[in-house]
């Protein structure tokens, strides 16, 4: 996947969507091949790009030479075959039996305050620590379905654009006026997520929310999907639809890089508009160690201010306001949360979007 460095395209309305833009609505599309690069002023200028798209807009399609379109192809073929398996096979790894929070995502399991329920279905994939401490409710050995050939399908996909994203936190480092390779020491123990969504065929399907509107916890992600349905909120307030680039991914920033760059690139709201047609979605969100504590590292306007918080309890306090299963263990008792955690809808844009 391969395109010409920070070329603009159009975002044009996916039929059958009331919600449109206005033909100058564009995103960036940043070539990082020069991220791999040994030369320091390739992967400096792929950073200049990066910084430019980012300040602009804080979702962005990224191409590149150093992406394995054979892992993506695997990927959504394990992906088939898994959710094509009937309901107990999959709830025999479902999530809430999981150390760090991994396994099957059953339909209804996870919800966004004041949206409705969405007709999808997830498996939710770690970095496959072999050890559970215990104290960090993100990392430990993932729960693997039965199922041949799953693991070896999903983790060399995980595994290669975990890769990537540590080139792609050099270059927001270069971004940021710091050393490339400042977040390094940082990337040792992550809490990255990938996602494996199934929407299945919805012939009944109208012009409504799937996925309720949120901005993603993490510092960015790193989309894969196959069919329309994604918008992001424009700064006027109006949903825009993200077409689908069969050679790009789409990247958005998420609430730790807001934070991280304190307020220079914004976390995007976002949703899933419901669509008819079955639909895969692969989300990789990539984060810092667990016990980092995500703080800004440049001077801001003075508009906002992000109090610090710890990368992995900010990403296990907002899921768990989500997920069923761990809604269930607050209400027991099992589980408390730090009231002085960020709530979510803390971070993104303020504009109030177009119902």
């Amino acid at each position: 996947m391969r395109f010409i460095n920070n070329r603009h395209l159009p975002l044009c309305p996916a039929a059958g969507f009331s919600v449109g833009m206005t033909d100058a609505a564009t995103l960036p599309v940043v070539d990082i091949s020069g991220l791999a690069s040994a030369d320091a002023a390739e992967r400096r200028a792929v950073a200049a790009a990066l910084d430019r798209a980012c300040v602009r807009s804080g979702f962005l399609y990224v191409t590149g030479a150093q992406f394995d379109r054979a892992l993506f192809n695997r990927l959504l073929a394990t992906a088939r075959a898994y959710f094509a398996q009937d309901s107990a096979a999959k709830m025999a790894s479902y999530i809430g039996r999981s150390a760090n929070h991994s396994g099957y995502v059953p339909v209804g399991e996870e919800r966004f305050a004041g949206s409705p329920v969405d007709l999808k279905e997830a498996f939710d994939v770690n970095n496959d620590y072999p050890h559970d401490d215990g104290r960090r409710p993100l990392l430990g050995p993932n729960l693997w379905p039965a199922m041949p050939g799953f693991r070896d399908g999903v983790l060399p996909y995980y595994r290669h654009l975990s890769a990537i994203g540590a080139q792609l936190f050099g270059a927001f480092a270069t971004a940021l006026g710091l050393a490339e390779d400042h977040f390094a020491p940082h990337l040792r123990h992550p809490p990255n997520q990938l996602r494996l969504i199934h929407y299945p065929h919805a012939p009944e399907a109208d012009d409504r929310p799937g996925i309720g509107a949120h901005t993603d916890y993490e510092c960015f992600t790193l989309l894969f999907a196959t069919g329309p349905g994604l918008q992001v909120i424009a700064p006027d307030g109006r949903w825009i639809d993200v077409p689908q680039r069969p050679d790009a991914m789409v990247m958005n920033i998420g609430d730790m890089m807001e934070t991280l760059s304190n307020g220079r690139y914004t976390a995007t709201t976002h949703r899933v508009r419901k669509v008819p047609d079955e639909r895969y979605s692969f989300p990789l969100f990539f984060t810092l160690d667990y016990d980092y504590v995500v703080a800004p590292l440049i001077p801001g306007d003075g508009t906002r201010v992000y109090p610090p918080v710890a990368s992995g309890a900010h990403l296990f306090h907002q899921t768990a306001q989500t997920f069923a299963y761990l809604k269930e263990r607050r209400a027991r008792g099992e589980l408390v949360l730090d009231d002085a955690m960020p709530p979510p809808g803390s971070f993104g844009r303020r504009e109030a979007a177009a119902a």
